[in-house]
């Protein structure tokens, strides 16, 4: 019993995961601003990243949503909406890295070095510059606006921020951008080689 109770749990979570984005949202923005703002600023931008990308998923994957149906149909020019990309790619991608590694990030900036948390950032404004290179071929795509009006400004005014008032070596800068692209870059040759193959397959 306990394989299927795993399975329906995990079923639960590809169909009802990106819900909690816009209430994580507004809750960690308040706390963000109650206690952090004010007593660590540069702290503060660091987990202002979080925030910032759960508004990204909730217009990708709930107002106006379909992300995936997009993806697989204008991106990959799938026949069938939910694939070769799935719900289940969608919860593996966007959990682990939005939910546990940007949190985490930015509990280690915290703790150990400010430094640690900087990647965020720069993946923040390296996959919403994805968003916008899709626009150009495209047209409008689920997570666009929030690219746009949250992702980039906020993620390049950090940037700005630990290159002059809070200036980090260039060694660290260089290492973020670096981890950011890496993730990014990994994802976007999953998305655009090995699912654009199977999707072709397909035909």
């Amino acid at each position: 019993m306990e394989p299927t109770k795993k399975c329906s749990i995990i079923s639960w979570l590809e169909e009802y995961w990106h819900v909690s984005t816009p209430f994580l949202a507004v809750y960690v923005t308040v706390l963000l601003v109650l206690f952090v703002l004010k007593e660590n600023f540069a702290l503060f931008l660091i987990w202002l990243q979080t925030p910032v990308y759960w508004v990204h998923q909730f217009e990708e994957y709930v107002y106006p949503g379909g992300f995936v149906e997009f993806f697989n149909r204008k991106v990959l020019g799938s026949k069938r909406e939910d694939w070769p990309l799935t719900k289940t790619h969608a919860l593996w991608i966007n959990v682990p890295i939005i939910f546990v590694a940007f949190p985490l990030s930015a509990i280690l900036a915290g703790l150990v070095d400010v430094s640690i948390g900087v990647w965020t950032a720069y993946f923040s404004i390296l996959n919403a510059l994805s968003h916008v290179g899709m626009f150009f071929k495209h047209g409008y795509n689920p997570g666009l606006v929030a690219s746009a009006l949250l992702n980039i400004p906020v993620g390049a005014y950090t940037v700005y921020y630990f290159a002059t008032s809070y200036p980090l070596s260039l060694g660290a800068h260089v290492a973020s951008f670096l981890v950011a692209l890496a993730i990014q870059g990994t994802l976007m040759v999953w998305g655009l080689k090995f699912m654009k193959a199977k999707a072709e397959q397909s035909f």
